[in-house]
């Protein structure tokens, strides 16, 4: 209340009962809208406890502290190709920079799984791979690279690199573009990843998990593309495991400068996510008015859970 998420009449709505009222509080402040973008999209799951699970048991924080943590069950899928395409028809490079910068705003607040994973994957298996006879006979590997775009092709060669580095400059450039709506959901994606909100992975030091958290987004170039291959391979052993929230935050409750940085925390993460949302559904849209039908990835087996 002292925050601003309930009132004295939503308290007396829940029949006073402290955890409907702040189960109602919450999602209040989340907002029906954007709670429903993200139940299109990705399966989240927001939870506040006095404990955190350390090898699989619940572990209590100690000093009355709080831990807000958002977990990712199934995560979210973006066909990028088309737009990249759609970028560097109108302006050679723009596609790329879009990609690049794209890549590095998702890398600093959540995991996704990429072509970068992608290549990983498919070294991991050559290597296994290595010494055995009739290993292209025995074993599908999925040429990454073959699936990637032209434009990422040449911009990760050594002579390019130059190119990525400037990607920021030159969206800026492209302020035009008659694709701006895009653009501008990045712009603001890039702010929210550059916001300061303090630190948020102090745990790491003191709890145990098996596995990074999840990956939130699936970024494929094509529809069943190499990367979606790989992704399909590895997903089926990511939750044998105990995985990293999305996102962990710390409180003490008595502590309204503690209470605020968690709040931030949260709502950075919320409000990137929606824009990371917004944006996937309007490239889905828009490839359906240019007669592309995208595949729908929301059935859980072809999604991490």
């Amino acid at each position: 209340m002292r925050e601003g998420f309930g009132t004295v009449e939503s308290w007396k709505e829940c029949g006073k009962k402290c955890l409907v009222f702040a189960q109602n509080s919450i999602m209040r402040r989340i907002g029906e809208e954007r709670w429903n973008l993200f139940k299109r999209n990705v399966e989240f799951h927001l939870a506040i406890s006095g404990s955190v699970e350390s090898y699989g048991d619940p572990q209590p924080l100690p000093g009355g502290r709080l831990a807000v943590t958002i977990e990712c069950s199934g995560c979210g899928y973006l066909k990028i190709g088309p737009a990249i395409e759609a970028l560097e028809k109108e302006s050679e490079g723009l596609g790329a920079a879009f990609y690049w910068e794209f890549i590095y705003s998702c890398y600093r607040l959540m995991r996704i799984y990429d072509h970068e994973d992608a290549l990983q994957y498919e070294e991991g298996m050559r290597e296994m791979a290595e010494g055995e006879e009739d290993a292209d006979q025995q074993y599908e590997f999925p040429e990454v690279e073959k699936a990637l775009p032209e434009c990422i092709r040449r911009d990760l060669k050594a002579e390019y690199r130059g190119r990525r580095q400037n990607a920021r400059c030159r969206l800026h450039q492209a302020q035009k573009s008659k694709h701006k709506s895009w653009l501008l959901h990045l712009r603001r994606m890039q702010r929210l990843a550059r916001l300061n909100v303090g630190p948020q992975r102090e745990y790491l030091d003191t709890f145990n998990y098996d596995s990074p958290p999840l990956p939130s987004l699936l970024v494929a170039f094509e529809e069943r593309d190499a990367i979606t291959a790989c992704f399909d391979e590895e997903g089926q052993q990511m939750l044998e495991g105990s995985s990293e929230p999305a996102l962990l935050v710390f409180f003490d409750p008595k502590n309204p400068t503690e209470v605020r940085n968690a709040i931030r925390s949260v709502t950075r993460f919320l409000l990137f996510n929606q824009e990371l949302f917004e944006l996937a559904e309007e490239l889905t849209q828009w490839e359906k008015d240019h007669g592309s039908t995208p595949l729908d990835r929301s059935d859980s087996s072809v999604r991490t859970a």
